[in-house]
């Protein structure tokens, strides 16, 4: 402590001063109190404290990324660039379930197996054929009403497909048309079955051609399926016997639809304007949105009775007063027009009425006579068999029974009877009560149709028949 106090007496007066200063000065700093040191980015002056266990959600959406270019060197190949994604926010990073209801929207590859079905057969035989198990056929039976109607529907040759994700049944497919089928799929209570219907477009599209044979050729090499041929000749039969009232030289022209569904060709659907030329007289007829053909001034094509009550194959004899008859050689007046075709061909009622008799006897075979209204009488003989009975309704085109050779007969054929006030009048030449009227609310928008489709036919008739001329 001496020789403390011996240097310190040594030191010079101002450099005792400074040493003392100093001392005194670091000792105000060490002794006087200081305030709390906060370190923070938040721009307002709210007080924020962080808790413990509690999760905060952190926006980094906001953040500036600074991005790095690599270095390179010149005898090195260049790095691809770097790329910085931004980081998501919290609230949409995907919680667990809802990665699983992303991954469920994914195809899934089925294992296919198209499976016919036999003469017989059955749901059941076809799952056991395949090692499917009782459990799986009931749960498919009870996932719904279409899985209800697949079992009904399910017919010999028909193809049913069964889909199976690790060797376990898990969909069913099982086409009814081109557009309809039922689907059957696995879910985690079981299954469920839904109909299927795909789009379908329709295209219009046009045929037509000169009658050189017969009727039922042209159609066909116009393009014309039996349906269609069949379905023009329905629109017409009002006005043309297709047995009797075809001559060579007649034509038609057509405007029908075609359905496309996914850009496949499905089918064929209604005809919608059809213009026809039998023996220089020319019908046209156009479709109204209720389904109904109407002549071009708005007029009904559908009246009080068909012209001819069979699907005919060619007529053997037509009405004559005069005729020799077949079997006894006499003369014996044929009140009517004799339709030959195959046994079984259906014969239909030619307009609404009532049976006023059904029966069989020696001359006539089967037989069926309907009323139609006060006036008029239709006769048809010779059925094979009958499916009216006497005081039954029928309605226009109804199935009455069917051509047979029942009777005084030489072969199978319809004998058809047309009678106006107990007088018979040929089938052919009688005049029919006119058709009813469009209404006139519903008038105008069909004559704008109406034209768009007589331009069709016009145009479509002249470049058609030109070629086949």
């Amino acid at each position: 402590m001496q020789k403390v106090s011996g240097y310190w007496n040594e030191f010079p007066k101002l450099h005792k001063i400074s040493i003392v200063s100093i001392v005194a000065i670091l000792t105000l700093f060490l002794i006087l109190p200081s305030d709390d040191a906060n370190a923070s980015k938040q721009s307002d002056a709210t007080p924020f404290q962080l808790t413990p266990g509690v999760r905060l959600s952190v926006d980094l959406s906001a953040q500036q990324v600074e991005i790095v270019e690599p270095t390179t060197n010149e005898n090195e190949p260049a790095s691809a660039p770097v790329v910085e994604t931004p980081a998501p926010k919290f609230s949409e990073i995907k919680t667990e379930p809802e990665l699983a209801s992303v991954a469920e929207v994914e195809a899934v590859q089925y294992q296919w197996k198209k499976v016919k079905v036999l003469k017989n057969d059955s749901l059941a035989n076809i799952f056991e054929r395949n090692k499917i198990s009782a459990k799986t056929l009931l749960a498919v039976s009870n996932s719904g009403k279409p899985a209800t109607e697949m079992i009904k529907r399910l017919r010999p040759g028909q193809i049913i497909e069964l889909g199976f994700l690790d060797n376990s049944l898990a969909k069913i497919n099982y086409p009814i048309s081109k557009t309809h089928s039922i689907e059957v799929s696995k879910i985690d209570q079981g299954f469920v079955a839904n109909e299927l219907h795909k789009p379908v477009e329709s295209r219009n599209h046009v045929a037509a051609a000169i009658i050189k044979s017969n009727f039922w050729n042209a159609g066909l090499q116009a393009g014309l399926n039996d349906t269609q041929i069949m379905n023009l000749a329905n629109i017409f039969g009002w006005d043309i016997d297709f047995a009797l009232d075809i001559r060579n030289g007649d034509s038609f022209s057509v405007v029908y639809e075609e359905l496309y569904a996914e850009g496949e060709h499905v089918g064929f659907g209604n005809i919608l304007a059809a213009e026809f030329t039998n023996n220089g007289d020319t019908f046209i007829a156009i479709r109204h949105t209720d389904g109904q053909y109407y002549t071009p001034e708005g007029r009904s094509m559908r009246k009080a009775f068909l012209r001819a009550p069979v699907n005919f194959k060619y007529i053997s004899s037509s009405f004559n007063p005069r005729r020799l008859h077949p079997v006894t050689g006499r003369v014996s007046a044929h009140r009517g027009i004799d339709y030959a075709a195959r046994t079984g061909t259906p014969v239909v009622s030619a307009g609404d009425g009532k049976v006023i008799k059904s029966g069989r006897n020696s001359l006539n075979g089967n037989y069926v006579f309907i009323q139609h209204g006060k006036e008029y009488v239709t006769k048809y003989l010779h059925l094979h068999r009958r499916y009216v009975k006497a005081g039954q309704k029928v309605k226009q085109n109804q199935k009455i029974g069917t051509v047979g050779a029942t009777g005084r007969v030489t072969g199978a054929h319809l004998h058809y009877e047309f009678l106006v006030n107990g007088v018979h009048r040929n089938p052919k030449t009688v005049k029919l009560p006119k058709a009813q009227p469009l209404n006139s609310s519903e008038k105008a928008e069909f004559m704008q149709t109406a034209q768009l489709m007589l331009d069709t036919l016009d145009t479509n008739k002249r470049v058609i028949l030109a070629i086949n001329d």
